[in-house]
């Protein structure tokens, strides 16, 4: 229970940083622009977790990195706003993702430690994203603050972020230093029908590089490729091209979505295995941004962020549980950092990239019609690897 206030918190931050391409137009930077910084941020988001996640495996000990990690968001915050130049505006993002991007995988880490065999990581979660979905109601309705200067985001990072320190500095010790690098690590189902781990027999590891790890990683990665447009730059797309001032409101409406999935996303994971559901949220991503390139008003919009209850209510717990299954938890802060490194920060590094120019020449629709492609990519992977397999299977039983 101790890591239920911790996702609260840790979601305020999570509900900000929608509005950082809103920060950075406010700048005056153009859309391709923005998007060069976005895909800094996601750069970043690649180097900070596989630094910390190996300090942190290395020392067991998580709560000084994750408070330092919050603590660099902090302080950077208001002079991105402040000191308004290209190379600085560059370096003070890069220094903002490390921070935030870097305490998230720490935190899932140390949780699903904690939480060992029996333990419902779903039922956790969820206390972040009903926590994100009042934070973005409160930013819409903003009394006092409202999100719509870079000046107010900027505060909003500095505030979360502090309070998230706080959360972060009150757990006990115990309770985020993992007691011995060489503990025995529980098996859990998520995997499902690929499980391959091998019987758990006291300080026995398995192998991390497996044929089923590379091939999740890989689903993994095309989905949320084509899923960064839709968290990235629809914050703009809503304001310029929608002109509707709902950011907060309309990212609500998905939070809302993905609660009863994340709740009982545990007994989906048993049900059905992790790397099938991911697989079917990579075709749900592809039907999102359809509703988005084909429907582009208000009530499409709506239905489109609905969706999110499986993009990413069912895909980030199976992603999750998927990890766990694979990552022994000697090494369980580098597997996530593998998860939002390699499966989430290495694509929406390439989406922001590519994604800006796309707006600048095609605009918006063309993008979310676009990065449809790779969503039914990601489940053909994980079709063809089943094929695979089975044929491999039907061989050697010949």
């Amino acid at each position: 229970m101790f890591f239920i206030p911790a996702y609260v918190t840790q979601n305020f931050i999570i509900g900000v940083t929608p509005y950082l391409p809103i920060l950075m137009r406010g700048l005056g930077y153009r859309a391709a622009t923005v998007g060069i910084y976005l895909a800094i941020a996601d750069g970043m988001g690649i180097l900070g977790p596989f630094l910390f996640g190996r300090l942190t495996d290395r020392s067991g000990k998580y709560k000084g990195y994750i408070v330092f990690a919050y603590l660099l968001t902090a302080v950077v915050a208001l002079p991105l706003v402040l000191l308004v130049h290209p190379v600085i505006s560059a370096l003070l993002v890069a220094v903002l993702a490390i921070g935030y991007k870097s305490a998230i995988p720490l935190t899932e880490a140390i949780t699903t430690i904690n939480l060992g065999e029996k333990g419902n990581y779903g039922k956790i979660r969820v206390s972040g994203s009903i926590s994100f979905v009042f934070f973005m109601l409160f930013l819409h309705w903003a009394p006092v603050l409202p999100p719509n200067t870079p000046i107010n985001i900027a505060l909003w990072m500095c505030i979360t972020t502090v309070l998230a320190v706080v959360v972060v500095i009150v757990i006990p010790s115990k309770i985020t230093t993992r007691r011995s690098p060489q503990m025995p690590h529980a098996e859990t189902s998520a995997g499902g029908p690929l499980r391959t781990a091998p019987e758990n027999t006291g300080i026995a590891k398995k192998p991390i590089w497996t044929p089923v790890l590379i091939v999740g990683l890989v689903s993994i990665a095309l989905n949320r490729l084509a899923m960064t447009p839709a968290y990235t730059f629809f914050p703009i797309f809503l304001v310029e091209d929608m002109h509707w001032n709902a950011v907060g409101l309309t990212l609500a409406l998905g939070a809302i979505a993905e609660i009863p999935f994340m709740y009982f996303s545990d007994r989906f994971i048993r049900r059905f295995g992790a790397m099938p559901i991911l697989a079917f949220t990579s075709l749900m991503v592809a039907v999102r941004l359809g509703v988005y390139a084909l429907f582009p008003f208000k009530p499409g919009i709506l239905v489109a962020q609905l969706l999110n209850c499986f993009t990413y209510g069912l895909f980030h717990p199976a992603a999750i549980a998927f990890i766990t299954d694979s990552v022994p938890p000697e090494k369980r802060s580098f597997g996530m950092g593998l998860y939002l490194s390699v499966g989430c920060g290495i694509p929406a590094l390439l989406a922001n990239s590519i994604g800006g120019f796309i707006v600048d020449h095609a605009g918006y629709r063309a993008l979310f019609g676009l990065f449809t492609i790779p969503a039914v990519l990601g489940a053909a992977v994980y079709v063809v690897f089943r094929l695979a397999e089975a044929s491999t299977m039907r061989r050697k039983s010949a």
